[in-house]
């Protein structure tokens, strides 16, 4: 048995910030990693270029119970700070759109410099340390495969449950259980839609056409990229919305966001009566799903001029491009999911510090807490900031 200051368990991006920042501080610290190497996630983020954070990071791209809980940990380690630790490691980087930062290079550099900080800090990464008990008597005692460790603090870094082929699993909410921490119930984020019938058919023949559109559920929208896929809808402004969405509710997408098709429509009446409406279409959307929508929705309109169509057919269609109601049957699930929401409730955790209230020396950071961030490098940039906190404190 071996005694260190700190056990970080999960060897992810907010792990590794919180191991190598208490390591700086003097801490003895060890992170026990279940996989067979560190870091899976970061090396497969951003199509292996790593968004690792936004130059826009505010507490209001983040979702939360408490959606005030986040405001701490951003403030106390911010993007900048994360930007500048890229500069000191030479890493070159590029804002793609939205503020969203990736590696010129690959993820690679973005572990590797993890990597580098947690060595000079002398943290010892242990893999395939999949733990089987923790316990606590004045100090935590953890069983792993490479034996028991004891520390005075203990963080729960593990993540959540998306993407489970990366070795994601629901260990952080089981240890969370066991120390009698509240959790909110756990649902796939950012993440694609799947349909059934008829819609899941149309999308299948669609599979790869994009656009620009704007979607929105409950209040809250997004305009991004759009994508049909072989199984139903993703793309940017799909995953961000799926945050926000619960089954049974309707998306509405604006396929057009930059046009009012009612008074297009009208105005293309009024301008080119003897046109075809599918000719004037074509101009606004891409061939293929122009055909779709044509044969689901006014297939007797595309063979006649578009003076020949009443202007309440025309105001149906429009009505349709600017705001399609379609009901997905679910989401692709943690499969594909790229995050989890919810978990840990943050009323447990000191915002300042990440300690849990009521149990000493306990640390929970990342995905495993209710903090989800928008797509676009925001929960990097949680990972980043929450590791730090709670390496400040460990």
């Amino acid at each position: 048995m071996k005694k260190f200051d700190v056990i970080v368990l999960g060897g992810g991006a907010a792990g590794l910030m919180c191991a190598m920042t208490a390591g700086q501080r003097g801490r003895s610290v060890l992170v026990l990693e279940g996989a067979n190497k560190i870091g899976k996630k970061i090396l497969m983020s951003g199509g292996g270029r790593c968004n690792f954070t936004n130059l826009y990071c505010e507490p209001a791209h983040y979702l939360s119970h408490n959606p005030h809980f986040c405001k701490s940990a951003l403030k106390q380690y911010t993007q900048w700070d994360f930007i500048a630790l890229v500069e000191k490691h030479e890493i070159a980087y590029h804002e793609k759109t939205l503020g969203q930062l990736f590696c010129d290079n690959s993820s690679k550099d973005i572990l590797r410099m993890l990597e580098q900080e947690c060595f000079a800090a002398d943290v010892q990464i242990k893999i395939d340390s999949d733990v089987s008990a923790v316990t606590y008597e004045q100090h935590y005692a953890v069983e792993s495969g490479h034996g028991r460790f004891e520390a005075d603090s203990l963080v729960i870094a593990t993540g959540g449950l998306s993407i489970p082929r990366m070795g994601a699993t629901d260990f952080g909410f089981r240890l969370a259980r066991q120390f009698d921490l509240p959790l909110l119930e756990t649902r796939a984020g950012l993440v694609p839609f799947t349909f059934s019938g008829e819609l899941q058919q149309m999308f299948e023949r669609l599979a790869g056409v994009s656009l620009d559109a704007y979607v929105s559920v409950n209040e809250s929208s997004f305009r991004e990229g759009l994508l049909f896929t072989h199984r139903g809808l993703s793309g940017p402004s799909i995953l961000q919305i799926s945050s926000y969405w619960l089954p049974g509710d309707e998306l509405n997408i604006n396929l057009l966001p930059d046009d009012e098709m009612d008074t297009v429509l009208l105005d293309y009446k009024r301008q080119q009566p003897r046109k075809k409406l599918h000719t004037l279409l074509a101009q606004h959307l891409p061939k293929g799903l122009l055909a779709e929508l044509e044969k689901l929705y006014w297939s007797e309109c595309v063979e006649v001029s578009i003076a020949e169509i009443s202007d309440k057919k025309l105001s149906e269609i429009a009505a349709i491009l600017n705001n399609w109601s379609l009901k997905p049957t679910a989401t692709e699930g943690y499969r594909t999911a790229e995050v989890t929401l919810q978990g840990i409730d943050t009323k447990s955790i000191s915002s300042k510090t990440m300690e849990c209230n009521d149990q000493p020396g306990l640390f929970c950071v990342g995905e495993v807490l209710d903090v989800t961030g928008h797509l676009g490098g925001y929960n990097f940039q949680w990972a980043w900031s929450s590791g730090y906190v709670a390496g400040l404190h460990a």
